[in-house]
């Protein structure tokens, strides 16, 4: 890894799951951050911990006037902008002939529209200064569908395409854009699902290494894709999910 001390980092959805387990990473390396969330409480109490090396903005990623804020707060605070880690993302799950527009609104506005936002502005500071790596959370779905799924899959399927976009426009401004495609992650968004005794072993039988993983599995491949190690590392689509792919994606039909 190279050396990440001094460095200036954003988070989206970094309050809790991979984006929290994103921001220790981050700051075990030294690294100033600024977290994005709605969960204001948890942003103070992440700001009274980590005193100095930390701001909490409160950001929904889907208003352009909250992405523009939350980078100029964070230039502002910490004197500039390295990494992008765009993690923010939720569902609203249906089969596709009972999907409201408004729950597809919100769930592709959240896990699409405001990666692409996240990387417009963080890449138009990176861009007047000497680069920087921004890395976007997909997810597997982004290349294996799922019941109840469509909104959540063909969202992230953007993110990835997004990603492979933003690393061609941006590569000659120094910036790589490389995104993270988890599998099953141990989080508040995936509890519901874990908790469910059938669902949590349709989805260990399909999955090789027979568990879901911890969220700090992912900050790892995170680190990587903005690290030296990854100097050449761009436009890609990292896939970390125990060997799901290869296995095949559950029916969850029979549960609902």
């Amino acid at each position: 890894m190279n050396k990440f001390s001094g460095k200036v980092a954003i988070v989206t959805g970094g309050a809790s799951g991979i984006g929290y387990a994103i921001v220790n990473r981050l700051l075990n390396q030294g690294i100033k951050v600024a977290v994005a969330d709605l969960n204001e409480d948890r942003l103070k109490e992440l700001e009274e911990e980590h005193k100095g090396n930390l701001i909490g903005v409160v950001t929904n990623v889907t208003k352009e006037k909250d992405i523009e804020a939350l980078v100029q707060k964070t230039v502002d605070t910490f004197g500039g902008l390295d990494y992008g880690f765009n993690v923010a993302g939720a569902s609203r799950s249906a089969l596709i002939t009972d999907q409201s527009e408004e729950d597809w609104d919100f769930t592709v506005d959240l896990c699409l529209k405001g990666v692409f936002l996240s990387v417009k502005h963080q890449a138009r500071y990176m861009k007047e200064h000497g680069g920087g790596a921004i890395v976007n959370v997909a997810s597997l779905n982004a290349h294996v569908p799922m019941f109840y799924g469509a909104a959540y899959s063909s969202a992230k399927a953007g993110v990835e395409m997004l990603t492979k976009n933003a690393a061609l426009e941006l590569a000659q401004h120094n910036i790589r854009v490389n995104a993270l495609l988890p599998g099953l992650v141990s989080t508040p968004l995936t509890k519901g699902l874990t908790d469910h005794e059938g669902i949590n072993e349709a989805y260990k039988e399909r999955i090789p290494m027979r568990r879901p993983a911890d969220p700090d599995e992912m900050a790892g491949p995170a680190m990587f894709l903005v690290s030296d190690d990854a100097s050449y590392v761009n436009g890609t689509g990292l896939v970390v999910d125990g060997a799901w792919e290869v296995s095949g994606y559950p029916d969850l039909s029979k549960f609902m």
